[in-house]
């Protein structure tokens, strides 16, 4: 048994019979330094800096100011209003859920509730607490999840080794040099993405939404190891995602070294120039990464795109800081009310992945949010849901239902058009997408694409303002509402 245990075993016998094991104390730092045995931590730097934003800067998260209604949860600052942590009964079942919801979930895909077939240990609608595949509760405790986000040390340690020993039978990954010198040290482990030890929760689509976050993390590091163009050796599919780490890179490496963008004006027009939503979208993590607020130090080349900033930075945080986020519905400050919206969308998306792609549970968690925020919520999911796929036809019918119910059906379609158009533009569109569209946008994927278009053009040249980004979206809706008003 090692000395970081605190103890050692010592074997003693004599001439009759064996001695049993005993444990003594761990020798003093006296003993250690005769003995030469003394560890040396290594320290992430990132990692670092991360414990110190979350201890120091209480400031850099606001509470919502409007209060979530009854039977939602109602969160105040400092205290948590799960029923599991205060004894009262947790009424969201109740008032979401109809007594039938599962028998009419089996009618319609064949297949009892998903939930019951992962394994997970306990359901949060219990207990008011995310279920991330764990009895564990950081909101007991008043700590963050581990970030999986920030290597180990272990990691850290092998950082020098070239090239990179990446699994090159996993299509998400590829096998790059990984680059020498400080650049070194944002390079990124591609198991990162593993849902288990961020506690989210598990299902049927989790080696799809992972593979999707390796792909992610892959084309960070391709872009620092300047191999960017290895990126069209992934998948098609999952290309996208990749060029959304590129972004992130181009973006980190950009504000770190003052070049006003320079590298993602270069990445948006060269090669990455079919991902243009999803570049945008990898900007918000290097803001989030680096505890800064998007749009400080980066001249992107579309105006208005660059407003998707937001929605990066609000599915990162809801990401890697998921008990503030989602468990406690705290929102980052600092930010005006079009740049919450947009945020809010990007933690949509992430909802998509935080549930696993489970209809059911994502509806669910939207509804213990407060009602100003569930319609850019919506948006995201839709997003989500077409762009990356995960669920069924069937059940994606029953989650416009059910958007419809909450009254942001329009969110919605306006959210899974944006997924359209962005598999449009790159030129790949995959047969979920296919599917997507006509059952959260009623129509093809050409159609819901073109309703992007179609807004966009409507605000002329010279739209820039975050304003302008809003109008965007109503206009998508307003697309949406005519073309179901006239069918």
């Amino acid at each position: 048994m090692s000395n970081a245990e605190g103890t050692r075993v010592i074997a003693q016998s004599d001439e009759t019979e064996r001695a049993t094991a005993h444990r003594v104390p761990e020798p003093t730092r006296a003993d250690a330094d005769r003995s030469g045995a003394e560890s040396t931590p290594v320290m992430n730097a990132e990692k670092t800096l991360d414990r110190t934003q979350d201890v120091s800067r209480d400031g850099f998260w606001d509470i919502p100011a409007e209060k979530t209604p009854a039977g939602h949860g109602t969160h105040h600052a400092g205290t948590s209003s799960h029923g599991a942590e205060t004894g009262s009964p947790d009424h969201r079942t109740d008032q979401t859920r109809t007594p039938n919801r599962d028998a009419e979930r089996t009618e319609r895909t064949g297949t009892p509730d998903r939930r019951t077939e992962t394994g997970t240990a306990h359901d949060t609608r219990k207990t008011g607490t995310p279920d991330h595949g764990t009895a564990h509760d950081t909101r007991k405790t008043g700590t963050e999840t581990p970030g999986a986000e920030d290597d180990s040390a272990e990691a850290i340690l092998n950082a020098i080794q070239e090239p990179d020993t990446s699994d090159a039978s996993d299509p998400a990954e590829l096998v790059l040099t990984r680059p020498g010198g400080l650049i070194n040290l944002l390079w990124k482990n591609p198991g990162q993405a593993d849902f288990g030890p961020r506690r989210f929760r598990l299902g049927p689509a989790r080696e799809r939404l992972e593979t999707s976050g390796r792909a992610f993390l892959t084309g960070f590091n391709a872009m620092l190891a300047r191999e960017v163009d290895r990126i069209d050796d992934l998948p098609e599919e999952l290309r996208g995602f990749a060029y959304e780490g590129a972004g992130m890179a181009c973006a980190n490496l950009d504000i770190l070294t003052i070049t006003g963008g320079r590298r993602l004006r270069d990445l948006l027009n060269g090669q990455g120039m079919r991902y243009p939503h999803l570049i945008h979208m990898g900007t918000g993590w290097a803001y989030a990464r680096l505890h800064m607020r998007p749009m400080w130090g980066i001249r992107s080349v579309h105006p208005l795109l660059r407003w998707l900033a937001f929605d990066g930075f609000g599915f990162h945080q809801g990401f890697f800081l998921t008990d503030r986020t989602v468990g406690r519905q705290r929102t980052a400050g600092l930010m005006d009310r079009t740049q919450r919206a947009i945020f809010d969308q990007g933690l949509g998306r992430m909802l998509w992945f935080h549930e696993c792609a489970g209809v059911d549970d994502v509806v669910l968690r939207i509804a213990e949010f407060p009602a100003g925020r569930r319609a850019d919520l919506w948006s995201g999911v839709g997003l989500a849901a077409t762009y990356v796929g995960g669920a069924s036809a069937a059940d994606l019918e029953w989650m416009a239902l059910a958007a419809t119910e909450d009254g942001f059906r329009a969110h919605l379609a306006q959210g899974s058009a944006f997924g359209c158009a962005s598999r449009l533009i790159s030129g790949i569109v995959p047969e979920h997408t296919v599917a997507a569209a006509p059952a959260l946008c009623g129509v093809e994927v050409d159609e819901a694409g073109g309703w992007t278009d179609t807004a966009l053009i409507a605000l002329g040249h010279n739209a820039h303002s975050g304003d302008h980004y809003q109008a965007w979206r109503a206009g998508i809706r307003k697309a949406w509402a005519r073309r179901n008003r006239d069918s």
